[in-house]
């Protein structure tokens, strides 16, 4: 079925396939966009988690007496720089012009949450944002704190690093839902894409076992047409030959 003038009901529906196709896949082209998205915001979340690990235990030494004078310096650069590093990771948690947790000072992505659309018929799949500044500003005011001992155990007990570390584990479970969603959602299209496809051949191609024994019949009807003509052609002088003989 090639066009209309074939089989108008057949193409019309095959027309119908056709567009949901297109739409399937222009739907995991955006999706496959938002995995990339998804992939650097985890990333930025597990290295700003394994680096608050360290901060925890550089508070829970500020909080020991026994850490005094040039010590607690170092602990509180430490602090500092790890910090900093928080900082670049929330930042740099960019793609292509989008993030989900990069609304600190010097972020350079647009800060939205995101509506992918995730199949033909224009459905949406939401994914919120993280809010790495509140993040971000809740470690920075635990580190301007450190000015005691009796200030880091304040903090530690307090538990407002702790709340901090918590709002980071949450957005790594958060993100890696949606990322198995997204990532599940790619494969569905993709075999309804095949299956699709599939039912696409079966409406407008050629049977081509089917074809091929007809055509075989075919020859075999027109051989047999040429031996009957040739049959046919012999009988005159067959019985001329007859006649001469009597």
């Amino acid at each position: 079925v090639a066009d209309g003038t074939d089989d108008g009901a057949a193409y019309a529906v095959a027309q119908g396939v056709r567009s949901s196709v297109s739409a399937l896949t222009t739907a995991n082209q955006q999706l496959g966009s938002t995995q990339g998205l998804l992939s650097t915001t985890s990333s930025a979340l597990n290295s700003m988690s394994t680096t608050m690990t360290g901060m925890r235990d550089v508070l829970v030494n500020l909080a020991s007496s026994n850490v005094t004078g040039t010590q607690r310096t170092q602990y509180q650069q430490q602090y500092a720089s790890m910090l900093s590093n928080v900082k670049s990771f929330i930042q740099d948690a960019t793609y292509n012009g989008q993030t989900l947790i990069g609304n600190v000072a010097g972020s350079s992505g647009k800060f939205s949450s995101v509506a992918i659309v995730r199949n033909e018929v224009g459905s949406t799949y939401g994914i919120a944002t993280a809010g790495g500044s509140a993040i971000y500003n809740s470690i920075s005011a635990a580190g301007a704190a450190l000015t005691s001992t009796a200030a880091a155990a304040a903090i530690t007990a307090t538990g407002s690093f702790l709340t901090a570390q918590n709002k980071v584990s949450s957005a790594l479970n958060t993100y890696g839902n949606a990322t198995n969603y997204v990532n599940n959602q790619v494969s569905y299209n993709s075999n309804k894409i095949d299956a699709l496809n599939t039912g696409l051949g079966s409406l407008v191609d050629a049977n081509l076992a089917q074809e091929s024994a007809q055509l075989q019949a075919l020859q075999i009807k027109q051989q047999l047409a040429t031996q009957a003509i040739t049959i046919a052609n012999q009988t005159p002088s067959t019985l001329l030959t007859l006649v001469k003989a009597a």
